[in-house]
């Protein structure tokens, strides 16, 4: 694996780094790429979610924390100079396969360092239970992006005061807290951030390519949607209905309709899913249909999990028209 180096050292906003994960999968013509960034506070939304849902936007901003959003599904989640952030870029178009395969290749590092990791759940990496990173991914044309946070000594507090999580996705983890769901490496450890990012790299790298000025400007250019305010902020139209309920394992839906004369006009899909194909092309197919069971079952597929993460079409019609 190759590990993407930039030309020199300096801080960056978070949208940087998210437009270098796409510029590699677009324009670096390497197998499997892999890198490790660190930014300041920042706090980074799921491509579906709803920022004023998931974030205390008057607390970050207050405490000059920065709200971004990224193009892979999953939760919210926090981002500072005391976590790392890994991006895993490969040309494999088989997303399920390179999901399982990063997760693992992460889990098997942090073993090797004496760190008892285990991969649990649809997206995290648990030590004793808890979790220590949670990860998302996205696809292009013929290469699959996966990313995700490695918490070493983040500010906790920080963290619990700019995310707002729902009370039905703790319930359903069996805490009533985000601390009491989380841990630190430095708890099981006592390599430091840099030792580890260093034996993680040597690890699962054996060789690198530095980016050229070149590549930074084109990465500059790709920046530009990911730092927008209509990106980031992602408005949606008022809606007439709102439908939301957390799935275990598939994350938490939020179905947003115009119904008129009991039939779906407009409808949307948000949450911290994992889309795994076209969902806005399932709303498409979902408008102009009567709110009825029966014309629900004809319109959604039967393999509605490979659009969305283990998602069973009955829990979505059920999820609708209750």
């Amino acid at each position: 694996m190759v590990n993407i180096i930039l030309p020199k050292e300096e801080s960056r906003p978070l949208s940087f780094y998210l437009a270098m994960e796409e510029y590699i999968a677009r324009h670096i013509d390497v197998d499997e790429a892999f890198f490790i960034w660190q930014v300041e506070s920042s706090v980074i939304l799921g491509r579906n979610q709803l920022a004023e849902n998931e974030v205390n936007i008057s607390y970050c901003k207050q405490n000059g924390v920065k709200i971004f959003r990224r193009k892979s599904g999953g939760g919210c989640v926090y981002a500072d100079k005391s976590n790392m952030m890994l991006a895993y870029i490969t040309n494999s178009d088989n997303v399920n396969f390179t999901y399982h395969k990063y997760i693992t290749m992460v889990t098997q590092a942090l073993r090797r360092l004496g760190i008892p990791a285990t991969a649990n759940g649809r997206n995290d990496i648990l030590i004793e239970g808890r979790k220590v990173s949670g990860n998302a991914f996205y696809h292009l044309p013929g290469r699959s992006i996966v990313h995700g946070t490695l918490l070493y000594d983040t500010d906790m507090r920080n963290m619990m005061k700019c995310i707002t999580p729902e009370s039905a996705k703790l319930e359903s983890k069996g805490v009533d807290s985000v601390r009491q769901r989380i841990t630190l490496l430095k708890e099981h450890t006592q390599l430091s951030l840099q030792e580890i990012r260093e034996f993680l790299i040597s690890f699962l790298c054996d060789k690198r390519v530095v980016l050229s000025d070149d590549d930074i400007k084109g990465i500059a250019e790709l920046e530009r949607e990911y730092a927008s305010a209509d990106f980031i902020f992602n408005k949606s139209p008022q809606h007439t209905v709102v439908k939301k309920k957390h799935f275990d394992g598939v994350g938490t839906l939020e179905v947003s309709m115009d119904v008129k004369n009991n039939i779906i006009k407009n409808i949307e899909i948000k949450g911290d899913y994992f889309p795994l194909g076209d969902v806005d092309g399932l709303c498409e197919m979902l408008r102009g249909t009567n709110l009825t069971t029966a014309d629900l079952e004809k319109v959604i597929p039967d393999n509605l999990d490979e659009l969305i993460m283990n998602l069973n079409k009955y829990l979505l019609i059920t999820l609708i028209i209750e």
